[in-house]
């Protein structure tokens, strides 16, 4: 991924906020768990969220919490995980978002597509 030279972080925030939706896609990628990475017969850290992929939460209160991915929020670069919500003042369960560097991904669906995308890495399983 093309990032800023620089390593102020108002400049960073910025090529965030104003990056391309090609580019953004790949800041919505989450880690993928050893026992993947093991069955994919490769060394890559980590892929684009999909919508349908089996995550767990790393990080935060719900720490632990399996589910499957909802939606995926190119524009907030946020995931929405179902399992992980929160009530409103008016008491209504809503889906909170997830930054997707907390996510664990645990099993995908693999398509044609993404199984070349990960090929083309280069990061071959030694």
């Amino acid at each position: 991924m093309i990032m800023e030279n620089s390593i102020q972080p108002r400049k960073q925030r910025k090529f965030r906020y104003n990056a391309p939706m090609h580019q953004r896609k790949k800041m919505v990628a989450v880690h993928v768990s050893k026992e993947l990475k093991a069955k994919l017969g490769t060394a890559r850290r980590s892929v684009p969220a999909h919508k349908g992929d089996r995550v767990k939460v790393m990080r935060g209160e719900r720490k632990g919490l399996t589910g499957k991915i909802l939606e995926v929020e190119l524009n907030d670069l946020k995931v929405y995980v179902e399992g992980y919500t929160q009530k409103n003042a008016k008491g209504i369960e809503k889906l909170m978002p997830v930054d997707p560097s907390n996510l664990l991904l645990l099993e995908g669906e693999f398509s044609k597509d993404r199984l070349e995308m990960i090929q083309r890495s280069g990061k071959k399983k030694q």
